[in-house]
């Protein structure tokens, strides 16, 4: 057989080293984004269907990667379908991928809301994946929750599923773990329980000052069924209620009292855009610091590092989102632009809204999207006629007033007045484009991200640039192999033998 010539060969190892990093940034966007919801120009199903497809894709050619994206800052929904294919498929990887895997399990489940980890049990026991590694890291989960009656009152089936599939042994007598057993497989056997949260919930059936002392979502069903007061019982379950709760009532209520400093910054930023203008404009100082507060937080040490920037933030119609995303581009542009003023020098940001309005405060979703015009005034000089270091583009992509112009515009920028890169620019997108398989992109030569969170903008900058076409595969899994033991702490350990030797 004859062997192709060297060049040859050369030639057809990187064209498949950068089709590898090309699927790896594909599947990377497409589980930052995607949560197989409807989008503004997709339905459900076929966000399903697309995302289906790329998790078999991804995990069958690349495990390794598939099992890296649990480092990586993907949404809650993938990481639960990550876990899950990987569980599943346990028996295609070696025994040093299964370690590796199970390391990266047990460190994703950890920062798993409860909720999310208790329903991802649950398909696991409808899968009938029951082997022992999935048992020990369903144990080791369960063992490390830091008050499990708490969350066999809030997460009742949950925990009983969870606690059937893993035959969790729950001893009679008075320990801990014999009352939660007793409470969820023996009801109303004990005259009482030592748990406080456990015997509340006893007392909750017949004694309404029992419901205040519960989990705000399960007290809701006994006030209801006690017919107390809307008012009164949320004066009374304030203190027990998280953040988000709080948040969500005082968005319907205005009875609760709520930090919204305190907010993640884009969970703020929707919670603004739902309020009338009338409000957002009597309420102006305190929801300009609140998102200028949680800005600087999400920030970091990033703050005032990038230099002169420029963004061009979309607010056209279809930021309106769908009805179960409503308003959440919005809310990521929003967001942005108040991240972005933070993590400029002081006095070097200027933010370009598609629709021309210049108050971020009373934007709302309106009109086409000529991201082309608005890229041309991102691009002109600011103070002291210097250009931006950065430009920064948070859209959907659909350029159509008129279409294909604002690639056209960053490729004769690149081309003709900035050949040297001295801005460099990035596009982040927060919407997954179900019938590419990716985020829409405005130009090939533009690095294109995915984005869910404006905090993990920063982080979503560093990947970006390898969507640029000048990286291969060995950088890209390199950049990986760094996140995972960032992830799993191993940096941290190999720190620490360093300064003991």
């Amino acid at each position: 057989m004859n062997t192709p010539p060297e060049p040859l060969a050369d030639l057809r190892e990187t064209l498949a080293d950068l089709v590898a990093a090309e699927d790896v940034l594909l599947f990377a966007n497409a589980a930052i984004t995607a949560t197989g919801q409807r989008e503004f120009r997709s339905g459900a199903l076929d966000q399903q269907l697309s995302l289906d497809f790329l998790h078999a894709y991804v995990r069958v050619n690349y495990r390794r990667v598939y099992a890296a994206s649990l480092a990586l800052d993907i949404n809650d929904h993938n990481a639960a379908r990550i876990v899950l294919g990987l569980l599943e498929t346990a028996g295609e990887a070696s025994a040093e991928e299964r370690r590796t895997e199970g390391r990266l399990i047990a460190a994703r489940l950890a920062l798993l809301p409860p909720q999310r980890v208790y329903r991802l049990f649950g398909e696991v026991r409808r899968a009938g994946i029951n082997n022992r590694r999935t048992r020990a890291i369903m144990r080791d989960w369960l063992a490390a929750r830091p008050d499990l009656g708490h969350d066999a009152v809030k997460y009742r089936s949950g925990v009983k599923t969870a606690a059937r599939h893993v035959h969790l042994r729950c001893p009679q007598g008075a320990e801990p773990l014999a009352e939660v057993g007793a409470f969820l497989f023996r009801p109303g056997k004990l005259p009482r329980y030592e748990h406080p949260l456990l015997d509340a919930w006893r007392r909750a059936h017949y004694e309404q000052g029992a419901v205040a002392e519960l989990p705000f979502t399960v007290a809701e069903g006994f006030a209801a069924r006690h017919g107390m007061k809307r008012e009164a019982f949320l004066k009374r379950a304030a203190p027990r209620m998280t953040r988000l709760e709080r948040l969500r009532t005082h968005a319907v209520t205005q009875r609760v009292d709520v930090d919204l400093a305190a907010m993640p910054l884009t969970r703020l930023a929707l919670y603004v855009l739902a309020l009338p203008f009338e409000q957002r404009a009597a309420r102006r100082t305190e929801l300009t610091g609140a998102l200028r507060t949680a800005a600087r937080r999400a920030a970091g040490r990033h703050a005032g590092s990038w230099g002169r920037v420029h963004a061009v933030l979309d607010d056209s119609f279809s930021s309106s989102g769908s009805g179960q995303k409503r308003r959440r581009p919005l809310a990521v542009a929003l967001a942005c632009h108040h991240l972005l003023e933070v993590l400029a020098a002081p006095g070097a940001y200027r933010g370009v809204w598609t629709s021309g309005r210049g108050d971020a405060l009373l934007v709302r979703p309106w009109g086409p999207t000529p991201l082309g015009m608005r890229v041309l005034d991102a691009l002109e000089p600011g103070p002291g006629g210097a250009a931006p270091d950065r430009l920064v583009i948070v859209s959907d992509g659909w350029d159509n007033a008129p279409a294909g112009l604002a690639g056209e515009v960053l490729r004769v920028w690149r081309a003709r007045l900035d050949p040297g890169r001295r801005t460099a620019v990035v596009h982040v997108n927060p919407v997954y484009d179900a019938a590419g398989f990716d985020v829409r992109r405005l130009a090939a030569g533009v690095p294109t991200a995915g984005i869910r969170d404006a905090e993990d903008l920063p982080a979503l900058v560093e990947i970006a640039r390898f969507a640029e076409g000048r990286t291969g595969a060995a950088e890209l899994h390199a950049y990986l192999d760094r996140r995972v033991a960032l992830f799993l702490g191993e940096d941290d350990r190999e720190e620490e033998k360093e300064a003991v030797s």
